[in-house]
C-alpha cells in the first residue's frame, strides 16, 4: 500500500511537469505503437531490440507498430526512466542498476561477486520459476519485465593506465547509479559520479571524468578508444539488463497482444544470450584492434578486491529486507546450477 501510494505520488508530479504525458499515453490498442528505448547501440541491448520486434511482428503482425530507438534518441537514462513510468515511452531496455531508484530490489542482481559467469546470470534469471516471479515482481511500481537478458562484465576505462588497487585512489569515476556500484568504489578510494551514458564523453574531455564503470561492449560501440586507451578488467560483477514495459500501456492491448508481447520477449531473451556472451569477446579484440590496452590487477590485489567487496555486499544486502530476499533466491539458483 505505502508502494502503491508514493509511486501514485511520485507519478502525478511527474505529469504536472510533463503536460503531454497523459495524451501521449492513451494510444488506442487497434493503433498500438510500442517505442523501445536505450541508452545504448550495437550491444545485446539493441539486439535484443530488434529480435524482440521481429518475433513480436510474426505472431501479430501491424497490431502493433514497433519503434527502436537506440543510443539514447528519447532522452538520457533518467528520462527514459521517467518516461516508461508515465506511458510515455512504452519500453526501457537498461541495466538494472539505472532502475534502482524505482525500486531497490533491482539492487539485488548488482551485488558483487553473486554472478561471477554469463552462465551464473543464466542460471538465475532464466531459471523458468523464477523468470515468471520476474515478470510481474515490479507491478507495484506500474512496470512489468518482458525481457531479461545477460550483459556483460564489468570494466574500468581510464584515461591513464591503472593496474593496481593503489591506482584507483583519488579517480574521478562515472559508476551506475546503484549503492552496488557506488559504495564499492568508494571502498577502494575512487570517487564515483553517477551520470547518464549521454553525459560521460564530455565530462571525460573536460577533465571532470577520469574514468568510468561500464560494460565492455558500450567501449567499442561508442568508439571510447578515440578518447583513451586503457581499461582495467576488474569483472567484480556481470551486468544484467531488463526490458520493462508500463504497465496501463500492456492492460490497454488486447489479450491475444498481451501474450504475443511476453512470449516475444522470453524468445527474444533467449535467442540473443550467446549472442551476448559472443559479443563480449568481440568487443575485447575490436578494442585490441584499435590499439586499446587490457590492464589486470595482480593476483593479490584481486583477491584483495574480491574480498573486501564481499564483506561489503554483505552489509549493504542485509540492510534492506526486500533486497535480501531476492538476491538470497538469485544466489541460491546460481549455487544450484553450480552444484551440478
Amino acid at each position: 500500500m505505502i508502494r502503491s501510494m508514493l509511486r501514485a505520488a511520485a507519478l502525478a508530479t511527474m505529469m504536472m511537469l510533463t503536460p503531454s504525458a497523459m495524451v501521449l499515453a492513451t494510444v488506442p490498442a487497434s493503433a498500438a505503437t510500442m517505442k523501445l528505448a536505450s541508452a545504448t547501440i550495437n550491444d545485446v541491448q539493441h539486439e535484443w531490440q530488434k529480435v524482440f520486434a521481429a518475433e513480436l511482428a510474426e505472431r501479430v503482425g501491424d497490431a502493433v507498430t514497433t519503434e527502436i530507438y537506440p543510443a539514447s534518441q528519447l532522452g538520457p537514462i533518467p528520462r527514459m526512466a521517467e518516461g516508461v513510468l508515465l506511458g510515455t515511452i512504452e519500453a526501457f531496455t537498461t541495466p538494472t542498476s539505472f532502475m534502482t531508484n524505482v525500486d531497490p530490489v533491482f539492487q539485488a542482481f548488482d551485488v558483487p561477486g553473486l554472478f561471477k559467469t554469463p552462465q551464473d546470470v543464466s542460471a538465475a534469471i532464466h531459471d523458468s520459476t523464477y523468470r515468471d516471479r520476474l515478470e510481474t515482481l515490479f507491478l507495484d511500481k506500474g512496470l512489468r519485465v518482458i525481457g531479461a537478458i545477460y550483459n556483460s562484465p564489468t570494466v574500468v576505462f581510464t584515461t591513464k593506465p591503472v593496474t593496481t588497487l593503489d591506482g584507483m585512489k583519488g579517480l574521478k569515476v562515472r559508476t551506475f547509479a546503484t549503492p552496488m556500484q557506488i559504495k564499492p568504489m568508494e571502498l577502494i578510494g575512487v570517487t564515483p559520479l553517477p551520470l547518464a551514458l549521454s553525459e560521460v564523453v564530455p565530462q571525460l574531455q573536460s577533465g571532470g571524468l577520469d574514468g568510468l564503470l561500464v560494460g565492455m561492449p558500450i567501449l567499442t560501440a561508442f568508439k571510447y578508444y578515440d578518447i583513451g586507451k586503457n581499461i582495467t578488467d576488474l569483472r567484480f560483477a556481470e551486468i544484467v539488463s531488463v526490458t520493462v514495459v508500463n504497465e496501463d500501456w500492456f492492460q490497454a492491448q488486447p489479450k491475444d497482444v498481451q501474450t504475443a508481447i511476453l512470449e516475444a520477449g522470453r524468445a527474444a531473451e533467449m535467442a540473443v544470450f550467446q549472442w551476448g556472451v559472443d559479443n563480449v569477446e568481440r568487443t575485447y579484440g575490436i578494442w585490441r584492434d584499435n590499439g586499446g590496452i587490457i590492464n589486470t590487477l595482480s593476483a593479490d590485489d584481486q583477491a584483495k578486491m574480491e574480498e573486501s567487496f564481499a564483506e561489503l555486499a554483505a552489509e549493504l544486502v542485509a540492510a534492506n529486507p526486500d533486497v535480501k530476499a531476492e538476491y538470497d533466491q538469485l544466489k541460491a539458483l546460481v549455487d544450484e546450477k553450480a552444484a551440478k
